[in-house]
């Protein structure tokens, strides 16, 4: 019951922090125009990569020795200190990287300064912590009200595009004010360490061959919008960061599940239960791909008018573009599942490391051409056949540990199921004008077709949920 509690707890947050921008960018986007959107998506792509190479591999790396160690209180104080220390030194060494940057790079300049608040935030982010020790519930309670009032301040406070600084400070503030309101329980949760004990250098080199992974994954975030920027202008970094908020709210659904189990596995395997690593990953599975199939297609079918209707009539490119980067619904949920909830957890991070590191190879060897011959839309094939590497490369490399024909056994009819739904939604959303009551029909339409298609060809995702209830 506890797996399927966080799940709920972590889907519920990870939901909230993608969809409350959402609620704000049908406003955000016709206060601040394209250009202002733009502008906001390519510079925070800069920033991104200081907070990449701030925080190394922490996030994962943090997230998994914690639950190694839990069952240990005083070790599992000691590591987060030591832990912490190593990250507050790496935080501090690229903020001084970003402010020797923007002495040579001058384009955007203010916006650029302002964004520096999302490297700050990223210091005190200890979510991992909480994570490792499956506590989802503070996590997700707690920073619920700091995103609220990140809606309430943007309604509030955004009025013309001239406010696009007080918009980029609203958003890296509130995420700073939720980082740390996640500190004042730590006095309930550590226990007292002595200052002597603690070594922080130690962690260096684990967090390091954890940093080629964080490297390759923020390309598919960042470089896209980077490259778009560059080769076409800041408005196609706007439309390509709305598809992918689109795409990636819908995400958290299935990629929940694997940030859930990570710390159960790993404590798993840890104690030497290795028939149990597996049976979660054959149920996670599973999982994934009933909710991942049936989102995939169940955005592809509404994407075209969705996007220009809900963002406005100048973000049509946004239709297309979802279209094509739904598919990646399906593909990060199993490369989720294969890559952080068995890689990670069973210590196998060579393998995790090259999937996502010949993953980020392709993304940039087929940005180049595919951005150039079609913009925005190569820019999303190119992130389609990126992920596409990332899980066959995964899957693989574990043939031998695992069945995959116990995996991929339900993906058939889940298809079917899947495509039955998408003809008629699709048509409905190409045939019909476009409105929220036609917009929440066609969804309503498409849950309830998969949802018979399934009790009709019985797959075995039920008895799973029921094996997961139990845990």
């Amino acid at each position: 019951m506890k797996v399927l509690r966080n799940y709920l707890y972590n889907v519920g947050y990870q939901i909230l922090v993608l969809i409350l921008p959402l609620i704000t960018a049908p406003y955000a986007s016709r206060v601040l125009k394209a250009s202002g959107i733009g502008i906001n998506a390519y510079t925070n792509s800069w920033i991104q990569y200081f907070i990449l190479f701030g925080s190394i591999g922490i996030a994962l790396y943090g997230n998994r020795e914690i639950a190694y160690l839990r069952d240990d209180p005083q070790a599992v104080s000691r590591a987060f200190w030591e832990i912490q220390i190593l990250k507050t030194i790496t935080i501090t060494l690229a903020c001084i990287a970003y402010a020797l940057f923007l002495q040579v790079y001058t384009r955007n300049h203010t916006y650029m300064v302002l964004q520096a608040i999302n490297l700050i935030a990223v210091a005190f982010d200890i979510t991992w912590f909480y994570n490792g020790l499956e506590d989802f519930k503070h996590t997700a309670l707690r920073n619920t009200f700091v995103r609220i009032l990140s809606v309430i301040l943007i309604f509030t406070l955004v009025k013309t595009p001239d406010d696009l600084g007080l918009y980029i400070v609203i958003l890296g503030g509130t995420t700073l004010l939720g980082n740390l309101a996640l500190w004042p329980r730590l006095r309930k949760m550590l226990v007292k360490v002595k200052v002597s004990e603690l070594h922080p250098l130690k962690h260096l080199h684990p967090t390091l061959i954890l940093f080629a992974p964080q490297i390759a994954t923020q390309v598919y975030l960042v470089l896209n919008k980077t490259m778009l920027g560059a080769m076409v202008n800041t408005d196609a970094a706007g439309y390509y960061n709305f598809s992918d908020n689109l795409i990636k709210m819908v995400l958290a659904l299935a990629t929940s599940m694997s940030a859930v189990l990570m710390p159960r596995v790993s404590n798993e395997f840890s104690k030497g239960r290795n028939e149990n690593v597996n049976n979660f990953l054959y149920i996670a599975f599973d999982f994934v791909s009933f909710l991942g199939i049936a989102m995939w297609l169940g955005i592809a079918g509404i994407a075209l008018h969705f996007g220009p209707y809900f963002y406005g009539p100048e973000y049509e490119p946004v239709g297309p573009a979802m279209l094509i980067e739904s598919v990646i619904i399906v593909l990060i949920g199993w490369s989720n599942t294969t890559g952080l909830q068995y890689l990670m957890p069973v210590d196998r991070l060579k393998e995790f490391t090259t999937s996502v590191v010949l993953g980020a190879v392709v993304n940039i060897i087929l940005n180049v051409p595919l951005i150039y011959l079609w913009g925005l839309n190569g820019a999303m094939i190119a992130t389609v056949l990126s992920e596409a590497v990332v899980t066959g490369y995964q899957l693989w490399v574990i043939r031998k540990d695992v069945e995959l024909k116990k995996m991929f056994i339900n993906v058939p009819k889940y298809l079917i199921a899947g495509v039955t739904m998408f003809i008629p939604v699709y048509w409905i959303n190409t045939h019909v004008h476009t409105s929220i009551l036609t917009i929440f029909a066609d969804v309503l339409l498409g849950i309830v077709i998969y949802g018979l298609m399934i009790l009709l060809l019985r797959p075995t995702i039920i008895k799973n949920v029921k094996e997961l209830i139990r845990r």
